[in-house]
């Protein structure tokens, strides 16, 4: 199969394709051999070739730089490849920077899925994966889980943008019957995460003794994930999911945790003090608690959570300790402008 992965040098996507070559040259999965990926990255500010370092001599593995939104340059690609399969992780996915530039998330999220739905159906693509979230549900109350069929209730511009490309690919799989998917997953963590987001934020900050944001009272709500767990899931959707279904990806009841009690978590594995924690004035819109019930894909595709939020965190406390380089090279140029602009006041 030869597959192409958009937004591949960003967090999950980088992990979802080594996890995916990682399958096909051990033969664990029993398909070795099996995939050709190309990846398809922008590189903005979040994707990083670094993510990927060490896949570049493969052969069934290749790199690709460019938009997802140049029609031009899609169609191209796509008559070139003959790609048997699309999965789109590329996306704007930061919501603190959707309220500071929401068009760029218009842009990329809803306008770049249409040109990639486009030269799928164009081109003959027998499968078309839109990796999404669970924020396109809006905010839970202190009860009940989403569930595939929750009403979406958007509530910021990155998770509406996200929202619209949904139901972009669901509307071709009813207009033009065509083969897709779209997954919905919760907070994923894990290594080689952007560090404006909370858990790699608060991790990198603590190590630096620098103080850890945390929004509000810090009783907003998170189900967690490792990206292990979700890169799992997607290559099962990609096998197995049904035509035309969303399937809901998230943890289990026991990794749904207050923002304060994982930046606890995170303080009591890097040995630091809670003076550390600085509360600001809270996010606008902030959803209160985000949780989903993966029973659909449990009892479709066979999948669940495997790995504990404790050995996860501590695992990817770990991996940010042991890669210092990588963490400080992305805290730098944009990243420090970004966050001297959202944060610098608030601080």
């Amino acid at each position: 199969m030869k597959l192409l992965v958009t937004g591949a040098a960003g967090f999950i996507g980088s992990n979802f394709v080594r996890y995916l070559i990682d399958k096909s040259e051990t033969g664990s999965s029993g398909e070795a051999d099996k995939y050709s990926v190309v990846v398809l990255d922008k590189l903005t500010y979040a994707g990083n070739l670094e993510n990927l370092s060490g896949l570049e001599k493969l052969a069934n593995y290749s790199f690709v730089k460019g938009d997802i939104c140049d029609e031009k340059f899609i169609g191209e690609l796509f008559a070139k490849e003959k790609f048997d399969a699309v999965m789109n992780f590329a996306a704007e996915s930061h919501v603190d920077r959707s309220i500071l530039d929401p068009l760029s998330f218009v842009q990329t999220n809803i306008v770049g899925t249409q040109v990639l739905l486009n030269a799928s159906m164009n081109s003959g693509v027998k499968k078309y994966i839109q990796v999404s979230t669970d924020e396109v549900y809006g905010s839970l109350g202190p009860e009940g889980r989403f569930t595939e069929i929750t009403p979406i209730q958007p509530s910021s511009a990155y998770s509406a943008s996200k929202a619209g490309a949904d139901m972009l690919v669901l509307a071709a799989a009813h207009t033009h019957h065509y083969p897709v998917c779209v997954t919905r997953c919760t907070n994923n963590y894990g290594p080689y995460q952007f560090p404006e987001k909370l858990l790699p934020l608060f991790i990198t900050n603590a190590m630096n003794d620098q103080p850890l944001p945390l929004y509000g009272d810090g009783k907003n709500v998170r189900s967690w994930l490792h990206v292990d767990d979700h890169s799992r899931a997607l290559l099962l959707v990609l096998k197995k999911g049904r035509a035309g279904e969303v399937y809901n990806i998230g943890g289990n009841p026991s990794a749904e945790r207050e923002n304060r009690e994982m930046t606890q978590m995170v303080l009591e594995l890097t040995n630091k003090p809670a003076t550390l924690i600085k509360s600001v004035e809270d996010r606008k819109g902030h959803d209160r608690r985000y949780a989903v019930d993966y029973s659909k894909i449990k009892a479709e595709l066979g999948w669940e959570p495997q790995v504990e939020l404790a050995d996860g965190l501590k695992r990817t406390v770990d991996w940010y300790k042991n890669n210092e380089a990588w963490w400080k090279r992305v805290k730098s140029g944009e990243y420090l402008r970004f966050y001297e602009e959202y944060y610098g006041k608030k601080l």
